[in-house]
């Protein structure tokens, strides 16, 4: 068989394969070329009878002889240009079916012609070059760079409170900076000065201030990632329970609501001390006491921090800087620690709560399973370790508590607590009842309780998942090792229940604290009273007459 017998036979299967818009024929329906092979095929023998064609094959097969490159694409759009037009039509002369009498807007034939592979010239062409879609720029190692209009309008600011460039501003003035242009708590004033001022010349030029916020595009960041950026240290991923102490000791030295500890140095530091501890608590979810940005922004310390720098009442900031929730907490601390030393051991910790936690739960606790214990001293717990526990123990629904008590009640350590884990803590519940002439609850009615409590994915075990999703988890731990909870949570005090819906934006810490303080504040109250009385009573005896 010879080359051009095989060459048209192999073309002609293959024809049939090609899309009849290929075939550029616009006086022709692609449906009638696909149903109609045989007019294909008629189609392609008078094709071939073409002189083009014919100079076309023979050049192709000049060129693989000879071994140089077949560019097929130009030669068949050359064939294409000028057969287009010597191609016999199909359709007599005067016999051409008129269209539908459509006006050609609406046409859908000449629409599909528009957008179709013989109006945009040849179908090889366009797959060599296909079309580029532009995508703008997502990344910026360094940020993401100002708008000219947003740079504009922070420059406008930044000349109108810096009034002398040459000289700049002092650290005590610079708040106002802080406030206006950077929209930060004014507390960050004096870290964010410091930021800047690497130098520590004590004032904070134009130029300077505009390098580091908008030349650093710090202007474009959201708050969180300018706070994280202002606090980390240089070279760090990560924040620490040290890079906010500057922070606490500008709000203790400027927020009106604390004016009152100005004189009292030791208190100021367990203020700030108990802050960063409430804020690690909360956010620092890995436990690692190192705080990354991720978790800065799932946390509400940013909302926080402006709410506290607008409220002049700190103890209406309930979220980590309220004074009361700090007093509370160091009174009762102070109440435990007998001899001072600030450490509390297992003796201490069990009178917590007029003795409503069991031997077993605080074995857990001094054994290291929630957490290890800061303290460096074995045996016992330091103070920091005292609000991770106080705050656990009276909060119950946050998760860092309910992690906390988990991983105490999980001996075993497998992710997964079992009946023989929940009766091993029971069993004290139980004896104590049985010595307090209370009727006992046997194990097997409280398994089924928690059970219809928590409704686990599973009935052999309770997962931390399962608790989480429960808002009823606080009381199973109550119920395996706080007595006094447990037969509260029994009774169901009509009262509590009412105050608890009244305000349901109040977490159990939130009224647990408002309680204590009105306790320690009136019992203060009492001793001064009676401390005045007897300053009195001497005074008279003392008395000339």
């Amino acid at each position: 068989m010879s080359l051009s017998i095989k060459m048209e036979l192999d073309t002609v299967e293959d024809v049939t394969c090609l899309d009849p818009e290929l075939l550029q024929l616009p006086e022709v329906s692609p449906f009638a070329l696909k149903t109609s092979p045989q007019l294909v095929e008629d189609l392609f023998s008078q094709w071939l009878s073409l002189p083009e064609t014919g100079h076309l094959v023979k050049s192709l097969i000049d060129d693989a002889r000879a071994g140089t490159t077949v560019n097929a694409s130009a030669k068949l759009s050359n064939v294409n240009t000028v057969g287009c037009n010597s191609l016999p039509s199909m359709f007599p002369s005067g016999n051409t079916p008129p269209l539908s009498p459509r006006s050609s807007s609406g046409s859908p034939r000449t629409s599909k012609q528009k957008s179709s592979p013989s109006a945009l010239g040849s179908p090889l062409k366009l797959v060599s070059e296909p079309m580029q879609e532009f995508i703008p720029q997502f990344y910026f190692q360094n940020g993401r760079p100002p708008t000219k209009e947003l740079k504009e309008q922070c420059l406008s600011k930044i000349n109108h409170l810096f009034n002398n460039p040459l000289n700049g501003l002092r650290i005590d003035e610079f708040k106002t900076v802080t406030k206006e242009v950077c929209k930060l708590p004014s507390f960050l004033s004096s870290v964010l000065f410091r930021k800047i001022d690497v130098d520590c010349t004590g004032i904070m030029t134009r130029d300077a201030f505009i390098k580091y916020w908008v030349d650093g595009n710090m202007l474009t960041m959201d708050t969180a990632t300018q706070i994280f950026e202002i606090l980390k240290r240089p070279g760090c991923k990560h924040l620490t329970q040290v890079d906010f102490k500057p922070v606490l000791r500008e709000l203790l030295a400027t927020h009106p609501g604390l004016e009152f500890l100005r004189g009292t140095p030791e208190f100021q530091d367990r203020y700030a001390e108990t802050v960063i501890y409430r804020i690690f608590y909360h956010i620092n979810r890995s436990g690692n006491g190192r705080l990354t940005l991720r978790e800065l922004k799932r946390g509400n310390l940013i909302a926080a921090m402006q709410h506290a720098d607008e409220e002049e009442d700190i103890n209406k900031v309930l979220r980590y800087f309220s004074y009361e929730h700090f007093y509370v907490i160091y009174c009762k601390f102070w109440e435990l620690d007998a001899d001072h030393d600030f450490f509390i051991n297992r003796e201490n910790l069990i009178r917590y709560g007029n003795h409503a936690l069991t031997y077993r739960i605080i074995d857990r606790i001094f054994s290291l399973a929630p957490r290890k214990l800061t303290s460096e001293v074995e045996g016992k717990m330091g103070y920091e370790d005292f609000v991770y526990f106080i705050l656990s123990e009276e909060d119950k629904s946050s998760e860092p508590s309910l992690e906390y008590w988990f991983k105490c009640i999980d001996l075993d350590g497998n992710g997964v607590l079992t009946p023989n884990e929940l009766q091993f803590f029971y069993e004290e519940q139980l004896h104590r009842m049985e010595c307090m002439a209370q009727e006992p609850v046997l194990f097997e009615d409280i398994l089924c309780q928690i059970l219809d409590m928590i409704a686990p994915e599973r009935e052999d075990c309770i997962t931390l998942r399962d608790l989480k999703g429960c808002k009823l988890s606080g009381n199973v731990f109550n119920i395996l090792f706080n007595l006094n909870k447990f037969m509260a949570f029994e009774t169901r005090d009509p009262f509590l229940i009412r105050q608890e819906r009244e305000d349901p934006t109040l977490t159990e810490w939130d009224r647990f604290a408002h309680r204590e303080y009105i306790r320690l504040s009136m019992e203060e109250d009492v001793e001064d009273a009676s401390n005045g009385s007897a300053e009195v009573w001497d005074e008279s005896l003392e008395a000339p007459f």
